[in-house]
This record gives C-alpha cells, sequence and structure tokens, in this order.
C-alpha cells in the first residue's frame, strides 16, 4: 500500500498552437508532469462537451483543452466555442458531484512552451490534489 497517487491528465491540444508548444517544450528540454496524455485536434472547436466527460468516465482524473491564444485561432472562433464547451462539462461535473476543477481550457501561442510546460504541471496538480477521480474503484479501475 506505499504506492503513491499519480493522477492521469488528458490535454487536448490544437494542431497549430498548443501541441506546437507541446513539441517546443520537448525540444527545449523543458520538464513538465509526464502525467499527461496529450491528443492532437485540428482545432479546439471540435471538441465536444461530451468527449470531456468520457474522458473522466474512461477514468482521467483531469482533462483539459489547449488552444490558440483568445482572438488568434486559425479557424477564427474555434477557441471560443472550446471555452463555452469546457465551462458545459465543469458545470455538468458539479451537477453530478465531481469537482469542476477536473477541467479546464488554457490559451497557448504556439512559442509559449513555457505556458504549455506550467499549464500541464498546474492540472497534474490539481488532479493531485483532488485525489483520484470518483469514478475509479479503489485498483484504479473504473467502475
Amino acid at each position: 500500500m506505499g504506492e503513491t497517487y499519480e493522477p492521469v491528465v488528458v490535454a487536448y491540444c490544437c494542431h497549430y498552437c498548443a501541441y506546437t508548444a507541446a513539441d517546443l517544450a520537448g525540444s527545449m528540454r523543458l520538464e513538465y508532469a509526464p502525467n499527461i496524455r496529450i491528443i492532437k485536434i485540428m482545432c479546439t472547436g471540435k471538441v465536444d462537451t461530451l468527449l470531456l466527460l468520457k474522458a473522466i468516465e474512461d477514468g482521467a482524473d483531469a482533462v483539459y483543452v489547449a488552444g490558440c491564444e483568445e482572438g488568434s485561432c486559425h479557424f477564427l472562433e474555434g477557441n471560443f466555442r472550446a471555452k463555452k464547451k469546457v465551462a458545459q462539462a465543469k458545470a455538468m461535473l458539479k451537477e453530478i458531484g465531481i469537482e469542476p476543477e477536473r477541467a479546464a481550457m488554457y490559451n497557448i501561442s504556439a512559442s509559449n512552451s513555457v505556458l504549455f510546460a506550467q499549464a500541464a504541471n498546474e492540472m497534474t496538480e490539481i488532479a493531485r490534489k483532488l485525489g483520484p477521480n470518483p469514478l475509479k474503484n479503489a485498483r484504479g479501475e473504473v467502475k
């Protein structure tokens, strides 16, 4: 029982900015939490509320969307749509008794590898403080 809890965090990152920042963070050898599972998407505007909730249902301890800076979306308004979807997911999590802090939105430019690393560390720390996803059982399996 001496195991320490290490959260699983899913990050949906837009191809043009956040994913590029993540790649740059790796190239620059910036250290950030290894708990992040990055999923590259063309635009955060394609993220659906149910996709975020499904990540939690499937056992992620936290989920976040990382897109272009506000006003700089390559698909014009995708990051604004994503921000609304994250807000909806947070409201639904709260409604079912799960901490809404388990979901978040970040706006990260392609050149801001430091901000990507900070976001990854911040979400990992939030998940660590909240503890395991309440949908998991004692062995870490989804109920």
